[in-house]
């Protein structure tokens, strides 16, 4: 018999990812934020509901309606740049919402296995790998993550405290940039692989970077993470456990864009707009605690990742652009 799993945020780019890698070996129950079809469908043999999960109440009945030995906590509210440095307040507090009453919802229920994708915005900006121990309370998080950051933070060490009190087992994991199909491609709402991917494939002669160009990404593509999540899953042995998931390498701005031309066939004038909103920091992880504790290592290098990611965007978006048409 199959085993039970949740997933949360199932219309988002994690969410949408792990129903196609874990439909085949869970019974699946996909959490809808929005009464509106699915953006790219629905899924045969996924169970499919609504709810608001900022909500007390819909929390409750998600849990008490059935047993789940896995939760994927993958609904957030997400968006770009422009939004981190002009609205910060948009990725804290509905997200410490819903994460607390799912925590709390799954501990009493006594689910299983809960995965929570954190994120790696509390981290110092340096040029080395930063494992999972490098982080300190102590350290000031950059100023414009501050907010959530430090959501963040406590939404792992809410892990850490329900872990300790019920049966439950959690894992908490600092993904770094991920990218690849069913990502947020909105310029206003994406990040900085799918903004280049969308600009690129719409520049005739000239490609605009925000900022300076200096900055670097640890990006990994999407299949890398969910094999990091199934991993988690089989082999992780306590009951709680902080992860880093990244490629464990950063790649420059400039880096990201030319590769972006080439696996397009491009050969574009760069412009750097300095007026544009612009977060000049580098973090690179150091995985290699997944690496020893549960045999994960990521396997797609860029630019497969990369060619794989612009195949799926031409397929599948392209024509819904409204500029391209």
């Amino acid at each position: 018999m199959k085993k039970n799993m949740l997933v949360c945020g199932a219309n988002g780019f994690i969410g949408r990812n792990a129903l196609e890698y874990f439909r085949n070996s869970y019974d699946i129950t996909a959490v809808l934020f929005s009464s509106k079809e699915p953006d790219y469908g629905r899924l045969d043999g996924v169970r499919y509901i609504q709810a608001d999960l900022r909500l007390e109440e819909d929390v409750k009945n998600i849990f008490e309606e059935q047993h789940y030995d896995v939760v994927l906590q993958a609904a957030a509210t997400t968006t770009g740049s422009k939004d981190v440095v002009e609205r910060p307040y948009l990725h804290v507090t509905d997200n410490a919402v819903m994460n607390s009453w799912i925590f709390r919802e799954a501990t009493l229920n006594k689910v299983g296995h809960l995965l929570f994708p954190s994120c790696t915005v509390m981290y110092q900006p340096k040029d080395v790998s930063q494992s999972e121990d490098d982080w300190s309370a102590d350290d000031e998080i950059y100023h414009n993550y501050f907010g959530v950051g430090n959501m963040k933070v406590f939404s792992e060490k809410m892990c850490d405290f329900y872990s300790r009190i019920g049966e439950t087992k959690f894992t908490a994991f600092r993904h770094s940039n991920v990218y690849g199909p069913y990502d947020k491609f909105d310029l206003d709402k994406c990040h900085v692989v799918p903004a280049f991917i969308n600009k690129v494939t719409a520049a005739d002669n000239e490609f605009e970077i925000w900022g300076t160009g200096k900055a670097s990404r640890d990006v990994v593509y999407i299949d890398d993470l969910i094999e990091f999540i199934d991993k988690c899953i089989e082999n992780q042995e306590s009951k709680y456990e902080l992860f880093n998931c990244g490629a464990g390498e950063a790649f420059s701005i400039l880096e990201l864009a030319s590769t972006i031309m080439e696996v397009q066939g491009k050969e574009l004038d760069v412009i750097f707009d300095t007026t544009k909103p612009d977060i000049p920091t580098t973090v690179i992880l150091d995985c290699r605690k997944a690496e020893l504790e549960l045999g994960w290592s990521p396997k797609v290098p860029l630019r497969e990742g990369l060619e794989k990611t612009c195949n799926w965007y031409k397929a599948n978006l392209l024509a819904e652009v409204d500029w391209l048409l």
